[in-house]
C-alpha cells in the first residue's frame, strides 16, 4: 500500500466509526480525527511522506515496531503511547483498519460511560 492508499484507507475507516468526527485544529495540512472531542487519529506529510498516527496500547505498540518497518513511534505525540503508520508492503488495508478501530477503542475507553458512542471493550472485536 504507498502512502496515499493508506491515507484514504484510514479516513474511509475513522469516518465510519460512531461518533467520529474530522477537524483540521492545526491547518489544512493535518487531519485530525476525534471522538468526543478527543484525538484518535492525525494525518499528514512528513517530509514528503504521508503518515497516520494512531494511539497504541505500549506493549502492542513496540510489538508492532518490531514487528513493521513502517510502524515507527509517534510523530510529535508520546512515544509510548502513538504510534506513525506509512505506507509499505507489509502494510495493507486489513491491518490499517484493525490499527484505527484500536486507536479509536482506546480513545473511547477513556471516556466516562456516559459519553461512550460504543462499548470500548467490544465494539470492532471479532468473536
Amino acid at each position: 500500500m504507498d502512502g496515499e492508499e493508506l491515507l484514504k484507507t484510514a479516513a474511509t475507516h475513522a469516518g465510519q466509526l460512531p461518533g467520529a468526527g474530522l477537524e483540521h485544529p492545526f491547518g489544512p495540512d493535518w487531519e485530525v480525527f476525534k471522538v468526543r472531542g478527543k484525538v484518535f487519529m492525525l494525518m499528514t506529510e512528513v517530509p514528503g511522506r504521508p503518515v497516520v498516527i494512531l494511539k497504541s496500547d505500549p506493549a502492542e505498540a513496540r510489538a508492532l515496531r518490531e514487528q513493521y518497518e513502517h510502524i515507527t513511534p509517534g510523530y510529535h505525540m508520546n512515544k509510548k503511547h502513538w504510534i506513525t503508520v506509512e505506507g509499505g508492503d507489509a502494510v495493507d488495508e486489513e491491518l490499517v483498519g484493525e490499527l484505527v478501530t484500536e486507536s479509536y477503542r482506546l480513545v473511547v475507553g477513556g471516556l466516562p460511560k456516559s459519553q461512550r458512542p460504543v462499548d470500548p471493550h467490544t465494539y470492532g472485536r471479532r468473536s
